[in-house]
């Protein structure tokens, strides 16, 4: 977290408001069978940032967005080596198109996401990635993997 508040990032904890709420993180990030949005909400307060995962399901992202969250997250799209995703059907990009027409709530796109398959999620709409080990597995390093992802979306933007 330090690292990130010098270098002016928020710093958002995966799964758990509890301890996000004890270290004074900016954020945390829920899927839906973590914890209810609400009970996160009152447990991290009104200023920080709440993102939850909604799979493949506008459905329940239009409810998280209409509760408060600052952000959706719709994935995973690849396969991952991060988190077992064998048992969930892929997301379709176009769920984030669609989202990116319907609402001005932020999305994020995740799951086995790497420089080399990014394109088609920032194309479609996606605000950000949530990206793992397409960083750190990146074999010109982690630098060099954040450069990379930072180029395809001023790519996007200017086309």
């Amino acid at each position: 977290m330090p690292i990130c508040h010098a270098n002016d990032v928020a710093f958002i904890l995966n799964d758990r408001p509890d301890l996000a709420r004890d270290l004074g993180c900016d954020g945390v990030h829920i899927g839906p069978d973590d914890m209810p949005y609400k009970q996160a909400r009152s447990m991290m307060g009104a200023d920080a940032m709440i993102g939850v995962s909604c799979k493949n399901s506008r459905h329940l992202a239009m409810e998280f967005a209409e509760q408060g969250a600052d952000y959706v997250a719709f994935g995973p799209f690849f396969e991952s080596t991060t988190k077992n995703v064998a048992d969930v059907e892929p997301a379709d990009p176009e769920v984030l198109n669609i989202w990116a027409e319907t609402t001005n709530v932020p999305c994020v796109a995740i799951g086995g996401i790497t420089v080399a398959n990014c394109e088609p999620l920032i194309a479609a709409g996606a605000d950000f990635l949530a990206v793992s080990s397409g960083i750190w597995n990146y074999a010109d390093g982690p630098a060099a993997a954040v450069k990379a992802f930072n180029a395809k979306f001023i790519a996007e933007q200017s086309s």
